[in-house]
């Protein structure tokens, strides 16, 4: 979701960095930069503090990111899948689907030697004398 983000921030960025450098005429700005420094540190405070003025507005944002997560990671499988069989090796594989395994234990557990479960050798600690 970050990603999603981050990626439409610097989008953003570079879209109006293209502008500036463009052949088209940018009308002139009434607000100055220290102005919309500003205004963005006021947003940004009052967007900290909305969660203490609309709970409900909060709890259905987040349900709201949780089901675009998980839309974006069946969309990513999706991708993945279609592009494996595209440009893999021409076999077709299964699609990738989320399991938990119904047995309690796994052919990884306890695995574990005695030995591994040790700590490491150190070195004692000298004692230094601080009498002068």
């Amino acid at each position: 979701m970050w990603f999603l983000l981050r990626m439409a921030f610097w989008l953003g960025v570079a879209l109006v960095l293209l502008a500036s450098v463009g052949p088209h005429s940018v009308p002139k700005s009434q607000v100055n930069t220290i102005e919309a420094l500003v205004a963005a540190k006021d947003i940004v405070t009052d967007l900290r503090h909305i969660c203490e003025r609309q709970r409900e507005a909060c709890a259905v944002g987040s349900q709201t990111g949780v089901t675009l997560g998980q839309r974006a990671q069946i969309g990513a499988k999706m991708l993945y899948a279609f592009l494996s069989e595209q440009f893999g090796d021409g076999r077709r594989r299964e699609p990738v689907t989320a399991s938990v395994p119904t047995s309690p234990r796994t052919s990884l557990q306890d695995t574990l030697q005695p030995t591994d479960l040790a700590p490491p050798w150190r070195a004692p600690h000298r004692q230094t004398s601080t009498a002068k």
